[in-house]
């Protein structure tokens, strides 16, 4: 049975800021983002049938409280917390309701309001109660042992020491992500950060954990991210839309397999079985490949996330990632453009707006709207999202008025 079409229609973003460089709350991000999204595709908040908001930290209504500075109209209202994939989460929730007809046009918006240094210093008090990633810290302190470094450092950087180890990748791989990265940001104004880097600078940044440095690290963000989505038939009827729509060609949200623990492996335990399985029941759903995508925004928490998940989503054989990265099949010029936002990396991870900003970012490639980090003929794109507890989400993108691509493999 095919589902009815669902397209994004208005994208707005905040630009994203070190915690507490900006004199503002979460309810200041969420009315920037979600206004500069109305005001993209011409509608008002009123237009809005129902919204989803994602974020990690924060009371359970902040949703509401950061909407109503737009207004209150009634609808219902759904705040989503699934990890770092919260966002992208959102997203699938409006593409779900969108595709029931229970409404017409939906919000999807995230935000994060964080404090400098590691994630942890955003704990709260909790230690009554089971942590939801006690099992993933079980598999490193049996496989790598456990040091006095950040844990989701420690489990992205035991998962690049082990393909190092099984594959013989070099740790100057890492670094050249994290450079590629820096590079693409210089020319994103909604960045973090904007700065170049040599390759130097990423080797020998301060260490964070193992090889690990600060540069192939993504910082704590504030910031928010906001689209607005629409219904084929909505679309229909407001036809003026039709050039700026991207449709949400496909999207797959997924949980941890059983080899998340059972394997006592690094790259299993960060979800690797995941996103590999759900990025193949997209390309199967849709009929596209990897060799029809352009631009992929992929969630490169940690330069090993990024080099390791090129395999998972089949852009490369298994072992073989190193040779992707040293082809520059990463970068313009390249088979793909990856994260030419900057990525989490150097755009910021203001964690419940990070899936929703993917969005925002492809979008506008599509739509031709990027200056000087334009991805060259961005026809099809492709977003990645993952949270460690665990969800993965994957989707392509492309324009309304695009000719229905099918992959030349």
């Amino acid at each position: 049975m095919t589902k009815p079409k669902v397209y994004v229609i208005g994208v707005g973003m905040t630009k994203f800021v070190k915690p507490g460089s900006v004199a503002w709350d979460y309810p200041d991000m969420i009315k920037e983002s979600v206004t500069e999204a109305l005001n993209d595709c011409g509608l008002k908040y009123a237009d809005i049938q129902q919204a989803t908001v994602s974020y990690l930290f924060g009371g359970t209504c902040c949703g509401q409280r950061g909407l109503y500075e737009l207004g209150f109209t009634g609808i219902p209202i759904y705040n989503v917390n699934n990890a770092c994939a919260s966002g992208s989460s959102g997203v699938f929730l409006c593409k779900q309701i969108l595709e029931s007809g229970n409404a017409d046009v939906v919000l999807a918006t995230g935000f994060e309001k964080m404090r400098p240094g590691s994630m942890e210093n955003m704990g709260g008090n909790l230690d009554d109660r089971t942590n939801p990633v006690e099992k993933h810290v079980e598999v490193m302190a049996e496989t790598y042992g456990l040091f006095p470094a950040p844990i989701t450092c420690q489990m992205f950087g035991n998962a690049g020491l082990e393909h190092m180890e099984k594959y013989g990748t070099k740790r100057e791989h890492f670094a050249k992500i994290a450079y590629k990265n820096h590079l693409h940001s210089v020319n994103n104004p909604k960045s973090q950060f904007q700065k170049e880097y040599s390759l130097d600078q990423v080797l020998n940044a301060r260490k964070i954990y193992d090889f690990v440095g600060l540069l192939e690290c993504s910082p704590t963000s504030d910031g928010s991210a906001a689209i607005v989505l629409c219904s084929e038939r909505y679309l229909q009827q407001n036809p003026r839309l039709r050039a700026q729509a991207v449709e949400i060609v496909g999207m797959e949200l997924g949980t941890d397999e059983p080899s998340v623990f059972a394997e006592k492996s690094n790259i299993k335990m960060i979800g690797f079985d995941c996103i590999k399985r759900i990025s193949e029941r997209l390309y199967k759903n849709t009929g596209l490949t990897p060799n029809d995508v352009q631009a992929i925004e992929l969630h490169d928490c940690f330069a090993p996330n990024e080099l390791i998940t090129y395999e998972a989503i089949g852009l490369c054989p298994i072992g073989k990632a190193g040779e992707l990265v040293d082809r520059n099949d990463n970068t313009y010029g390249g088979k793909w453009v990856i994260n030419p936002s900057g990525g989490l990396i150097s755009k910021g991870h203001p964690i419940g707006a990070t899936g929703v900003a993917q969005v925002v970012e492809l979008s506008n490639q599509l739509r031709g709207r990027c200056g000087k980090r334009q991805v060259p003929n961005c026809k099809v794109a492709m977003q990645h999202n993952i949270g460690i507890g665990g969800a993965g989400v994957v989707a392509l993108y492309r324009m309304a008025d695009s000719t229905n691509m099918k992959s030349k493999m």
